[in-house]
């Protein structure tokens, strides 16, 4: 195996995948993703991710209320969703949570606060958090300087903002992470990828979403991994094994995962 990838953010309990999951997870492994995690986005799809791991030893989860479902979340998930994360070691970041314009523009206040709820409940636990951020970047900078908030630990997912953006969270403390719109002839934040530095640069597929080239508007797959690698290799003009090596160490720090990870060995 050449390189060893970490796919850090994927929806793997989606219907999309629901015939089959075993090998989407032995594919991705043959292509050298030796780990992924699998993010929930309400309750019940936090506890689907949780299962998973149980079946797939290369499988990660984390556990959050997206901001595309704070309508239909209820005041006890909160509880709910920390019991469940204090009981299950392969949770390991609290997330999918953040802010979303695009999608939502009716439940902006029910966005803050369970944004607000969920980076409270990542400090109480000592996780990192994975935030999703759509057309909310001005939004985002004023509700962190408004709580006070200066340093967090975690990520921006599939980023889609400016330098500028790119440069407040970075000097929050958080990683950035991108996806397979790198790949695509119109993408068009190629200053932006070049902006982040490799030991904040991590990666991820948003499978079952965001298909890299040559597979673009198809269903995605953590196997794909590899080709948002190397796109991100083309724009920072590095040797592909230098931005799997650098991405592979970056997830592993942030979420604490074993170094077993490291091993080739089969996760289903």
């Amino acid at each position: 195996m050449n390189q060893i990838w970490i796919d850090t953010h994927c929806h793997l309990q989606l219907e999309a995948f629901g015939a089959d999951l075993a090998e989407v997870v032995a594919r991705a492994r043959r292509a050298g993703v030796q780990a992924m995690i699998t993010l929930g986005t309400d309750l019940a799809s936090s506890q689907a991710c949780v299962q998973l791991t149980e079946r797939f030893p290369a499988l990660f989860a984390a556990a959050g209320i997206h901001p595309s479902e704070v309508a239909r979340a209820k005041a006890e998930d909160e509880r709910a969703l920390e019991t469940l994360i204090r009981n299950h070691p392969a949770i390991v970041a609290v997330g999918e949570i953040g802010l979303d314009f695009y999608w939502d523009t009716t439940h902006w206040q029910a966005q803050y606060d369970w944004f607000g709820r969920m980076l409270r409940l990542a400090q109480r636990l000592d996780l990192p958090v994975v935030i999703h951020n759509r057309r909310a970047h001005r939004e985002m900078t004023w509700f962190f300087q408004e709580q006070g908030i200066e340093q967090l630990n975690g990520v921006m997912h599939c980023f889609s903002g400016q330098v500028v953006d790119a440069r407040f969270y970075l000097d929050m403390g958080l990683h950035i992470s991108f996806t397979g719109n790198v790949s695509y002839p119109d993408f068009r934040n190629r200053e932006v990828v070049k902006f982040v530095p490799l030991d904040r640069l991590l990666l991820e597929t948003d499978a079952p979403y965001m298909a890299p080239v040559p597979y673009r508007k198809q269903r995605n797959e953590p196997a794909y991994l590899p080709l948002v690698g190397e796109a991100i290799a083309r724009i920072h003009r590095l040797p592909v094994a230098e931005v799997a090596r650098r991405t592979t160490e970056n997830a592993i720090r942030l979420f604490s995962l074993p170094e077993t990870v490291l091993q080739d060995h089969e996760g289903s």
